[in-house]
């Protein structure tokens, strides 16, 4: 199922309601292989392996110099709300492709690079790489979804979601708190 533009635009208000502070986590999901998607309740994220079973690590990065993994883009959080605009069914929110979905503001106002978020018992610092949809987010959710989440109010919310990194290891599940923290 693709949403047009005007449905995704019918979610914005909600989208954009999202808490700014303190939030929750609403959906991890591992990628254990290419294509796979592995929705767990309970994950541990890691210094050096991110969320722990997913392949972000093996998978490297064609981007990268060396085509390791990129360590700017080590975890992917989306904006749970934004994820159930483009999914549409909650069923079909792991292929987003990111690993943890969050009842969050992601936005560039919201969460400058360099701001750190606790989730769960670890803590994450965004990334100023951006984070933006791709051929196969088109491909699942439709080519106006993903103009809908990279373009304007969109990208400047981060609707597509963030890249971030670890920088405190510890266990996430879902329900835990996402906590924005103050330097």
């Amino acid at each position: 199922m693709h949403r047009n533009i005007s449905e995704l635009e019918t979610h914005l208000d909600h989208i954009l309601a999202a808490p700014s502070d303190t939030g929750r986590v609403e959906m991890i999901v591992r990628r254990p292989l290419e294509g796979e998607r592995e929705v767990v309740q309970n994950g541990e994220l890691s210094l050096d392996e991110g969320l722990v079973g997913d392949n972000w690590r093996t998978r490297g990065n064609a981007n990268t110099e060396d085509g390791a993994a990129d360590p700017q883009a080590q975890v992917t959080l989306m904006n749970a709300r934004a994820t159930d605009a483009v999914a549409a069914t909650r069923d079909r929110w792991a292929l987003c492709g990111d690993q943890l979905y969050v009842d969050f503001d992601l936005s560039i106002d919201n969460l400058p690079a360099g701001t750190r978020i606790a989730v769960g018992d670890a803590v994450v610092e965004i990334s100023a790489k951006p984070h933006t949809g791709c051929a196969k987010f088109s491909k699942r959710f439709g080519p106006e979804a993903l103009r809908f989440v990279n373009v304007g109010v969109g990208r400047e919310n981060r609707l597509r979601g963030v890249n971030a990194f670890v920088v405190q290891a510890g266990a996430v599940a879902v329900g835990d708190k996402t906590e924005k923290l103050t330097i």
